[in-house]
């Protein structure tokens, strides 16, 4: 009984602490989709902890396992959403989740009927479950580099490891028929160990949620010749060396930097002859931007205007302006593009060049100094 007493203790606290994750975001009146997502997933958390405690009645499975189930696509949107600032729910993202739960009503209905039809609808859902959290953690990966949230950076990979490390377990055991989320099983211990630790590092994320700051002129005017300015930044605002910013100014203004093809940030603070957690600090506080990327097509969309608005250049493709603005393929450049200008390059081309006046498109706005 006194391993019992922990498991259950374990489970009360992930509860508790996933809840209030829900009611702080709700206090925040959080509306992004990372939020409306971490909500979902902490709610989960919740049943989840609830669910797989001892004593919970087993005539309940029925309704519950399905729900359960679906948690990993949960899971992989919300890792989606978190670290890829980019992502936007789609309509196919909820059918996915209604068919996994449609699904887990379907073989847990049948399983009295077709067992072992449903033993094999429940490896092919464990495999499901296996994909979706490869494809989180690949997330993670993929977007880790380009990264300057410092906060974000650090939790991502112990939040990704540790959920990742969960969904596995549980969809393992469906391939190998373990009952390690049966009330009272032998991985019940683990499993409440595990959530809890889970809720502790979603908590920590969640409580140390801090907003980019934004670009303005008083950021603006850190990197001027003017030091008083430094005197007028907002209490708690990390001052960014005004001349890092200056410097990295000029290698994006005048020498046009972006341009390089595959420029990353290691690259970069080599040019700058900094450390790199120095030029992300000084791009993400200093500047604004989450995502390094980010940073570098703001003025890499910005010449692709000069060059699309520019009548010499009418019969020059988009891809080639695309490329020579620093981007690899078409895909991404229109993407981002119309993500900046809400139009295809080829409509802002035809728009540009159909006005009278033609008039002259600024270059890229210059964020600092």
């Amino acid at each position: 009984m006194g391993l019992t007493a922990i498991d259950l203790g374990l489970r009360g606290a992930t509860s508790g602490l996933f809840l209030l994750i829900i009611l702080v975001a709700l206090l925040r009146h959080a509306t992004s989709q990372q939020a409306v997502l971490g909500m979902a997933m902490s709610a989960g958390g919740v049943f989840y902890a609830i669910a797989t405690a001892p004593f919970f009645p087993k005539s309940s499975w029925w309704w519950v396992l399905p729900i359960l189930s679906a948690q990993p696509a949960v899971f992989w949107l919300w890792a989606r959403a978190a670290f890829d600032d980019d992502f936007a729910l789609r309509r196919w993202h909820g059918v996915l989740w209604l068919g996994i739960v449609a699904f887990g009503f379907a073989l847990t209905l049948g399983w009295a009927y077709w067992p072992a039809l449903a033993g094999v609808g429940g490896r092919g859902l464990a495999l499901v479950n296996l994909v979706l959290a490869l494809a989180a953690a690949v997330q993670t990966v993929k977007t880790w580099r380009a990264d300057l949230v410092a906060r974000r950076r650090r939790l991502r990979l112990a939040m990704l490891a540790i959920n990742v490390g969960l969904v596995a377990v549980v969809a393992g055991a469906g391939f190998a028929a373990i009952p390690v989320a049966v009330p009272g099983g032998p991985g019940s211990l683990p499993t409440a160990l595990a959530l809890f630790v889970v809720a502790m590092i979603a908590g920590l994320g969640s409580f140390a949620t801090q907003p980019a700051v934004p670009v303005n002129s008083a950021t603006a005017a850190i990197a001027s010749s003017d030091a008083r300015a430094a005197d007028r930044a907002p209490a708690g605002r990390v001052i960014v060396d005004p001349m890092l910013l200056r410097r990295l100014d000029h290698l994006m203004t005048v020498e046009r930097t972006y341009r390089q093809e595959g420029l990353a940030i290691g690259a970069l603070a080599a040019r700058l002859d900094v450390p790199e957690h120095r030029l992300r600090q000084a791009i993400n506080e200093g500047l604004g931007y989450r995502n390094f990327n980010a940073f570098l097509n703001h003025y890499r969309i910005g010449d692709a205007k000069l060059a699309l608005s520019d009548a010499t250049q009418r019969e020059v493709p988009v891809l080639t302006i695309a490329m020579d603005a620093g981007f690899q393929s078409i895909g991404p450049f229109n993407r981002a593009f119309k993500a900046e200008t809400g139009v295809t390059p080829t409509e802002f081309r035809r728009e540009a060049l159909s006005r009278p006046d033609r008039a002259e498109i600024s270059e890229p706005r210059r964020e600092i100094g």
